[in-house]
């Protein structure tokens, strides 16, 4: 089959009746067409020729084009597209019929006397090919190929624009729990852990969810849909609730058990409106729309406080709570409540507790009331002990301390002196006496552990380094660490501990310096010193990195 000017414009209005019908742009299919012919044409003329095709937007006349490119004669490896500098100049010269031309630098060459140069490229005409049955079909594949591909870079780019919102569909069908949606110029498919409980559609069913992915694969875009994202909750809400969509409300948090039981935390940034009014709707009709497209999950909607300890006694709602402790640096929080109340800020499950949790962010402890109370009274036991046995005190005066608030030894040996005088019984002569007890004691322990560590092992360069308490070093160790080198290649998490999620489970890391109460920053601050103490690390660089951190939070809060 040639190209005659017979069907070249039926070339172009092919070409326009595909992109019309996939919806790409035309310019895509003649693309495919132009390199289908050039297959083709090689096929002919031979494989290794560097063909090209290019089809007159106008009047679809195809121009059939070999190339070849001028090169150094050491790196000549295609003679059929490439030839040397002396080759080039039996051709070099102004085309007589205007069939062939020579480039440099992408513009026609207007002055020949230099002679050619390497990187010059020769363009000849050469005749079209007769395509046979075999290369029609070869084209014709090519020209399908080319068109899937343009139609998937097409649904992606629409889909991915798309991530993070609510999107309806119509079921197609469900292969082993996982339900195929058609979402009009593509499919989609919700898995089957994305599916609220048991859900169960059947095809040509109504469905609407959350696009929680969308990736470019080799069979095309895979959209991924989600019923069970707390997203898909908060888009809900969005859709129920104008104030919402206006920003006047904002939802700060969600949390959910799907199918089951969620938490969304609301805040109002006009004092005039109710956030928990407004999401809940006169008689309960906006957040009774919500429920009914999840199944009947149960709804808590929960004011948001800047103030975390308020904001968790709002969560663990409908319980009610006594008195919450919250240790930030740990990012633990405990919560006392009353005997009767203790099942209920639980949930069945656990379900409240773990709500909570997720939507604080935090990890929640609950007492009651007597439990509280019997650790409060051991703790104040065994302070009182250790007050007893290292200062030498009697009973009474051990808890005198320890009513005062005095936690540890190095509270007294290190507080400021008045701190002390104002315990009934206490004048200044036994202050001094008291602190002077404790530094004799704690220098004593800070004698033994560094001889200790020194037995294990330990040697100068990390016994000097500033930031670490000779327990500390004991520790240290006590786990093979001896050197300030072994010190700078730890991890700060193996240094001060944290959590390692397992099968979905989170797991708890213990740190080597975690009884010591040093933070995940200070263990970073510790080992980045190390690592600039021993020249691993240039502090110009470390300069560098804090101020790129510090710009790209002032952009973060500008866009917020």
């Amino acid at each position: 089959m040639a190209i005659t000017s017979a069907n070249q414009l039926e070339l172009l209005q092919t070409a326009e009746a595909v992109a019309r019908e996939k919806m790409i742009d035309p310019d895509l299919v003649i693309q495919a067409m132009e390199e289908s012919l050039a297959r083709a044409a090689k096929s002919r003329y031979g494989s290794e020729m560097d063909i090209r095709v290019s089809i007159d937007r106008k009047t679809g006349r195809a121009t059939f084009t070999r190339v070849r490119t001028v090169v150094e004669e050491e790196d000549m490896e295609n003679y059929q597209a490439e030839m040397t500098v002396d080759q080039a100049r039996a051709y070099f010269e102004p085309s007589k019929d205007g069939r062939a031309v020579w480039l440099r630098d992408g513009q026609p060459i207007e002055d020949f006397s230099g002679g050619p140069q390497v990187g010059d490229i020769f363009q000849e005409e050469i005749p079209p090919v007769d395509m046979s049955r075999i290369g029609a079909q070869s084209a014709k594949q090519v020209i399908l190929q080319k068109v899937r591909e343009a139609e998937r870079d097409r649904q992606y780019e629409e889909f991915k624009d798309r991530i993070g919102t609510i999107i309806n569909g119509v079921v197609k069908r469900e292969e082993y729990g996982n339900v195929i949606v058609d979402v009009g110029r593509g499919e989609a498919i919700l898995r089957r852990n994305e599916k609220i409980g048991r859900e169960s559609y059947r095809p040509n069913d109504r469905i609407r969810a959350y696009v929680k992915d969308v990736r470019r694969e080799t069979r095309g875009p895979q959209i991924f849909l989600s019923r069970t994202a707390p997203e898909f909750m908060a888009e809900l809400f969005k859709m129920e609730v104008p104030e919402i969509y206006d920003g006047i409300i904002e939802i700060k948090a969600v949390a959910r058990d799907p199918g089951s039981r969620a938490k969304i935390a609301v805040v109002s940034h006009d004092g005039s409106i109710d956030p928990v009014g407004a999401c809940v709707g006169m008689r309960g009709s906006r957040v009774q729309a919500v429920v009914n497209e999840l199944q009947g999950e149960k709804i808590d909607i929960i004011p948001w406080s800047e103030d975390l300890p308020t904001f968790l006694v709002n969560a663990l709602q409908p319980a009610e709570v006594s008195k919450v402790v919250l240790d930030e640096d740990a990012g633990r929080i405990e919560v006392v409540v009353p005997e009767d109340q203790l099942s209920l800020a639980i949930g069945r499950r656990g379900q409240n507790v773990r709500l909570a949790s997720q939507l604080t962010g935090l990890d929640i402890d609950i007492l009651t009331e007597a439990e509280e109370s019997a650790r409060r009274q051991k703790e104040f036991e065994e302070r009182t002990k250790l007050f007893m046995d290292t200062l030498d005190l009697d009973e009474f005066f051990a808890q005198l301390l320890v009513s005062e608030g005095f936690t540890s030894l190095e509270e007294v040996a290190y507080v400021d002196l008045d701190e002390l005088l104002v315990i009934d019984g206490v004048d200044e002569d036994t202050a001094r006496e008291l602190q002077a007890r404790a530094r004799d004691y704690l220098d004593e322990q800070a004698r033994k552990a560094i001889e200790h560590a020194r037995e294990l092992g330990a040697e100068d360069s990390l016994i000097e380094f500033e930031g670490l308490s000779p327990q500390m070093i004991e520790a240290l160790a006590k786990e093979g660490i001896k050197t300030l080198e072994d010190f700078a290649t730890c991890a700060d998490w193996e240094l001060a501990g944290g959590w390692t999620t397992v099968d979905g489970e989170r797991v708890k890391d213990d740190g080597i310096l975690e009884p010591f109460d040093v933070s995940l920053e200070e263990a970073q601050n510790l080992v980045m010193t190390a690592r600039v103490q021993l020249g691993w690390v240039d502090p110009a660089d470390l300069e560098a990195d804090e101020e790129d951190a510090e710009a790209e939070e002032t952009a973060e809060e500008a866009g917020a």
